[in-house]
């Protein structure tokens, strides 16, 4: 964890390399449980650089004896192909563990070709709607005692669910939905006792905002058209009542005319007899 800027916002990638370092540790036995429930808690509520840093300052990272640091640089942009998001190569976390307590899985991260959970007496998510994936087909195996977890995934992966469920469950509903031409392949597999895994297709939040910007201008467009519409028909009508103004005025002048023109015959009429 870097000291140069401890002011800086600290992001859910920043959070989850620590959160795996004290997972690390409590599997060497450097934590007791009780130690390493209250460092994970401080992790995810943690919101600069500077609260993460003093979470590790006491743990070896990969044999070294500094901290992990935070990259300064921004990662790249994807190209928004599923192509570009499976990257190969080793993923960023490959197993988590929740006794009586939970973790999270979220954000910019690399699925492994084969991530194992478990839960006892807690519960877990895997949020895999912003990750990269090392291989195209990867296997998240949960076992869940009395616990569950939670699979979420984005629209355009293909889901097969192949876990065994004793008084509990894995969900199906996700399944037989056919994958985009080059996106990953997820198989959930493991064993849930007294407990269950959930599959749920989501779409990001980008995405989600995005669709709701999208229906608003939508709407918006749908407004002004019946406003125009309005506009059009109340102007129609006032052309078609003037007309009708200017018809009646000439037909009271065709009759004040006429009428001018009968008096005057008539008076001719009376001369002629008087004559």
């Amino acid at each position: 964890m870097t000291d140069d800027a401890p002011e800086l916002r600290a992001s859910d990638a920043d959070r989850e390399r620590v959160a795996e370092v004290l997972r690390d540790a409590l599997a060497e036995g450097r934590l007791d449980m009780a130690e390493f429930e209250e460092r994970l808690d401080a992790t995810y509520s943690a919101r600069t650089y500077g609260d993460l840093a003093p979470i590790t300052r006491d743990l070896p990272v990969g044999g070294a004896g500094a901290a992990p640091r935070v990259s300064m640089t921004k990662e790249p942009e994807r190209d928004g192909s599923w192509a570009g998001r499976i990257t190969g190569g080793e993923g960023s976390s490959t197993w988590a563990v929740a006794v009586m307590s939970g973790f999270q899985r979220k954000g910019r991260w690399t699925v492994p070709r084969r991530f194992n959970c478990f839960a006892f007496w807690g519960g877990g998510e895997i949020d895999l709607r912003d990750a990269d994936f090392a291989a195209g087909e990867v296997v998240i195996n949960c076992v869940a005692i009395m616990g569950g977890m939670n699979v979420v995934v984005p629209p355009g992966v293909e889901v097969v669910v192949r876990g065994i469920g004793f008084m509990g469950g894995f969900d199906h509903s996700e399944e037989g939905v056919l994958g985009d031409p080059g996106a990953p392949r997820v198989i959930v597999t493991g064993f849930a006792f007294w407990g269950g895994v959930g599959v749920e297709r989501k779409v990001t939040r980008a995405e989600r905002q995005r669709l709701k910007e999208e229906r608003r201008q939508e709407k918006l467009e749908r407004r002004q058209d019946r406003e125009r519409e309005r506009l059009e028909r109340g102007s129609g009508r006032a052309e078609l009542d003037a007309s009708r103004h200017d018809s009646h005025g000439l037909d009271g002048l065709h009759d004040l005319h006429g009428g001018s023109r009968e008096r005057e015959l008539e008076r001719e009429r009376e001369r002629r007899r008087d004559t």
